[in-house]
């Protein structure tokens, strides 16, 4: 059986949405991403770093409608890595400034994670990782990820 290659990352998540003016506020005011192209009326692309896009939106099949059932198969969230925790805290910091209702958060000892969903209900994560040498390893030397809680007060101190 062949796998993936080492360097293989995921590229970019695409979505269906029901409003693209209002997810294109949020991903762009929330998650801090910058608007690269819309394409029409009924789709946009975003990205960070300049990448052509990590986020395509659009409505081809959506506008307008209502967000799917949460109990059923389709995506659980998105993950948005961030370099460091300061820049994690400062996506933070925005995401209560601009009433995002947080879902969730905690350290799963990889990592610091935040979740909350999007204006059509998808699910978002913004995390960023513990260097690998810090990662809790089991007696095997497998990942012991955990689901600990996370110190949103502390995470928020050290917004840039």
């Amino acid at each position: 059986m062949s796998k993936a290659p080492d360097a293989m990352t995921i590229g970019h998540v695409h979505l269906r949405v029901s409003d693209l003016e209002r997810s294109v506020a949020f991903y762009r005011d929330v998650i801090g991403l910058t608007v690269t192209q819309h394409y029409g009326t009924d789709a946009a692309f975003l990205s960070a770093g300049g990448y052509h896009h990590h986020v395509g939106l659009n409505t081809w099949m959506s506008k307008g409608a209502a967000p799917g059932p949460k109990r059923q198969p389709g995506l659980f969230h998105t993950a948005f890595l961030f370099p460091d925790r300061a820049s994690l805290g400062a996506a933070l910091k925005r995401a209560i400034s601009l009433g995002v209702e947080i879902e969730g958060a905690a350290d799963h000892g990889v990592s610091e994670a935040i979740y909350f969903s999007d204006p059509d209900g998808n699910g978002i994560e913004i995390y960023r990782d513990r260097a690998e040498q810090d990662w809790p390893r089991n007696a095997e030397g497998g990942l012991d990820m955990v689901n600990a809680p996370l110190d949103l007060d502390a995470l928020l101190a050290e917004a840039e």
